[in-house]
């Protein structure tokens, strides 16, 4: 994270950053928080480090990722915004992990043609295995491009993909609605990245294994930021 010229040392903005995508906080009880830590800034603060560092972080977390799965889920949820319909598109792997999102206006088959345009522009190849619900435009999209693969349509097979709406919903509570189809974009973006990174800490039963995986988390966090995680001890 390139910080120079701000008034707050990088491990602060990049902490502010992480409390602010990595858990479901408002603008406000971020700054409540840093300010019980002795760190006094204001909510427009945190906003513009989230909207200056976070697309980055975002991008350095996706290159800085091993390989995904082959087997993509794919949904749709709609999003109210200014009291006009929207439509988050997200592909998830096997694994629970987020390869995209795209926000659209429309939910047919141009819009499921694009967001398998950006997937595969960005993963460069086709899955294994495509799974849906029984929306058409997916069909649709796949003999536009011409894409031959297995594609089971059923809305029970899909599950983990509308799971992975569930954190979407919760952020839109939080934060009184998203403002704009960009901003749910932009927040989307970061929010799954980051939620991709820190994924594996609550798949472990086990108590040490929980603390390994997320101390792995937030040294893959460290590397991406390039600063310590603020107030960290390494045993």
């Amino acid at each position: 994270m390139a910080c120079t010229g701000y008034r707050f040392p990088p491990d602060v903005i990049s902490y502010a950053v992480w409390l602010y995508y990595r858990f479901p906080l408002s603008l406000r009880m971020v700054e409540a928080l840093l300010a019980a830590r002795g760190i006094e800034l204001t909510y427009e603060t945190v906003r513009r480090w989230s909207v200056k560092f976070g697309l980055g972080i975002a991008r350095r977390i996706r290159s800085a990722a091993l390989g995904r799965g082959d087997k993509w889920h794919l949904d749709e949820v709609v999003v109210t915004i200014n009291g006009k319909k929207h439509w988050l598109w997200r592909a998830v792997d096997q694994h629970g992990a987020v390869l995209d999102v795209l926000v659209q206006s429309r939910r047919d088959r141009h819009a499921a043609r694009r967001l398998m345009r950006k997937l595969l522009k960005k993963h460069g190849r086709a899955p294994r295995v495509l799974i849906t619900d029984k929306l058409k435009s997916y069909a649709a999209a796949n003999r536009d491009r011409g894409i031959n693969v297995e594609h089971r349509q059923h809305k029970g097979l899909n599950n983990r993909a509308e799971n992975s709406h569930h954190s979407t919903r919760v952020r839109e509570k939080v934060m009184r609605r998203f403002k704009s189809a960009r901003h749910l974009q932009r927040f989307a973006s970061v929010h799954d990245q980051v939620g991709n990174l820190f994924m594996y800490c609550r798949y472990n039963t086990n108590a040490q294994q929980k603390r390994e995986a997320r101390d792995q988390a937030f040294e893959a966090w460290e590397r991406v930021t390039c600063v310590p995680m603020l107030g960290r001890l390494v045993a």
